[in-house]
């Protein structure tokens, strides 16, 4: 991983976790979000949970993580989405490994607000 892909991905998982602030109230705090990566090995995806989870903090946001099991997991990421949507996240920031199983989801969790 370079490290112009590293600044790439924890600008982009910051960037999320600030628009979810925004869009809540002018307090993140008790604010719930998710993050779901693809897999928690994969250094690109490890150093973007860093980021998310440092700027989390630092908003006050609290923060899940999920990761599939392997590459390609789409089942862990569908999972993922429900404990997000049953623990009533108001963001959910996804890596998806399959951006079409994941779908019938997403609109799920949409829809849940």
């Amino acid at each position: 991983m370079t490290k112009k892909s590293l600044l790439k991905s924890t600008v982009f998982a910051a960037a999320g976790l600030g628009l979810l602030a925004l869009a809540s109230s002018a307090s993140a705090a008790g604010v719930g979000a998710c993050l779901i990566t693809k897999t928690d090995t994969n250094p690109f995806f490890v150093k973007m949970k860093e980021g998310a989870t440092a700027k989390a903090k630092e908003l006050g946001v609290d923060l899940k993580t999920y990761a599939g099991k392997i590459d390609g997991d789409s089942e862990s990421q569908v999972a993922a989405i429900e404990s997000c949507i049953a623990d009533g996240a108001k963001g959910i920031l996804i890596t998806a490994s399959d951006t079409k199983g994941i779908v019938p989801t997403v609109k799920k969790a949409r829809d849940a607000g």
